[in-house]
Order: structure tokens, then sequence, then C-alpha cells
């Protein structure tokens, strides 16, 4: 099998849309400094509420604690590791996004069921590590191209 057919390729069209939507640029220099910086909290409550996943649940699914969520809220910025956890949550949705051709509904239920693809694992729960969240980009590059999971 060639390795182009299990790559996960955004889509461009709608990218800048959803990116902006959640105050994020999708990609490039300045999304690497934000990254570094620390993203600012007004974009988790953004990500909550496009992924129609509750705050809560949301901080599980990135491995932020509530106490440390609650400081965050405070201090208006996460640190850079939880900032690129919300990132690659948010690559993992945009993904699903794209997938199920641009049905939130859809994505948010693929994304917090089972997958047989991905050992019984439920992708949500797969942001948390780059190796992980780089496993479901693979599957749904696969889903993408017909493949099979």
């Amino acid at each position: 099998m060639n390795s182009h057919f299990t790559q996960y390729r955004p889509s461009k069209a709608s990218a800048a849309g959803f990116w902006q939507q959640i105050g994020l640029p999708a990609r490039g220099r300045r999304l690497h400094e934000l990254l570094h910086e620390g993203v600012e909290y007004r974009v988790y409550p953004k990500l909550a509420k496009m992924s129609g996943i509750e705050q809560k649940s949301l901080a599980r699914y990135v491995d932020i604690p509530s106490a440390t969520l609650s400081r965050r809220a405070k201090s208006g910025r996460f640190k850079m590791a939880e900032s690129d956890r919300l990132y690659r949550f948010a690559e993992l949705f945009k993904a699903a996004l794209d997938l199920f051709e641009g049905d939130a509904d859809g994505a948010r239920a693929w994304l917090l069921a089972p997958n047989i693809g991905l050992g019984g694992r439920r992708p949500v729960e797969m942001s948390a590590t780059s190796a992980e969240y780089q496993t479901v980009l693979n599957l749904i590059g696969r889903l993408e191209h017909g493949v099979s999971a």
C-alpha cells in the first residue's frame, strides 16, 4: 500500500474558516509561536462549543485537570504542552469534520464511539500524545481513501 493513502490531508477550502472560528491560525509560524507562548484561554470554550463536547469532558480528553483548567481561565493562557494537546484535539476534530463532509454531529459521534481500527479505543481519547494523534489521523486518511480500517 502506498503511504500517501494512510496520511490525512486537510481540506483547504474549509480549513481557514474552522481555525478562524476557534481563534487559531491553521498552520505556519504564527501557530508555532502561539503554541510556544501558550494558547489563549478563550480558544478553549470556542473549541468545546464547535466540537459539541462539554468543556469538562474536553479537559479530560486533552489531559488537563479541572484545577489546572481553572487556573488557566484566571491567567488567560495555557502552558505550551497543554496548548499542544488542545491543538491536536482541534486537528482531530477538523479531520473528522472533513471526513463527515462538514457534519459536526457525525464527526462528534465518530470521535466518541469505540473504533475497531483503533483497537476498540475512542478517537477522542487519543489526542494526549502525538503517537496516538497520528494513529487517528492515519485512520481518517485510510477511511477517506476507502482503505479498510
